[in-house]
């Protein structure tokens, strides 16, 4: 069997990712600036410095900005990448000509703002928000504030710039890799049609939906997504 490599969201590193990793028998290795990763210039320095890192035929997981950078890893390093697994995945973070189920940048450029002034007081608002929607949103929220560690803050503005910049629409087409999609029905960050146009947009890909589900789809309903994802990984 091929090695099982996760890659975190955006400022929540590997805490979340802990149990279902141990679980699925992988490993997650932290996005650039965070734990002892290097930091990187770019989005496309970080993908071009994580696929360094994979051996071939790697079955290569991500969730949310995780799942972009695994999504431009395996359209460009295809021999490192020999499964795709994208949770809560997405083309575009924001808002862009042809591509309107996202966040205005107007937005997002609100939100950065708010975390240059202070990065901790607004984790709980940011999580709060994206687990809206969610059956089971308050415990969700706890239980990923209690497993979360910030990086340091210039670390989150730097990604927060890749997900204002980065569109993959053109990588999506590039995958060779069998992929599965895991969309939450209720996420507010990523949202399902954003994961109904890219699941069909990669060749030969599977979107599974969870119902009453919001951004974190592992800790909402486990069970479930144990269940969808299990038997592509370890095929």
């Amino acid at each position: 069997m091929n090695p099982l490599v996760i890659l975190p969201g955006w400022a929540l590193g590997r805490g979340p990712l802990l149990a279902t990793a141990e679980v699925l028998g992988g490993r997650i290795i932290d996005l650039p600036g965070y734990g002892e990763t290097p930091a990187a210039a770019s989005f496309n320095a970080a993908v071009d410095a994580m696929a360094e890192r994979l051996a071939p035929g790697t079955t290569l997981a991500g969730w949310s900005l995780g799942a972009m950078l695994a999504l431009a890893i395996a359209a460009r390093a295809p021999e490192k990448v020999g499964k795709l697994l994208l949770i809560a995945g997405t083309v575009s973070f924001v808002q862009r000509d042809g591509w309107p189920d996202a966040m205005p940048p107007g937005t997002l450029a609100e939100f950065a703002g708010a975390i240059a002034a202070d990065a901790a007081a607004m984790l709980p608002r940011f999580v709060g928000g994206f687990n809206r929607g969610d059956s089971r949103a308050r415990e969700v929220t706890s239980e990923i504030l209690a497993l979360t560690t910030l990086p340091p803050t210039e670390v989150l503005l730097s990604g927060l710039d890749w997900l204002r910049d980065t569109d993959l629409r053109a990588d999506a087409g590039q995958v060779a890799a069998p992929t599965l999609l895991v969309q939450g029905s209720a996420d507010p960050l990523m949202p399902l049609s954003a994961g109904t146009v890219l699941a069909a947009m990669i060749p030969g890909s599977r979107l599974c939906v969870l119902e009453d589900c919001a951004h974190a789809p592992f800790l909402s309903h486990p069970a479930d997504f144990l269940a969808s994802v299990t038997a592509f990984v370890h095929d």
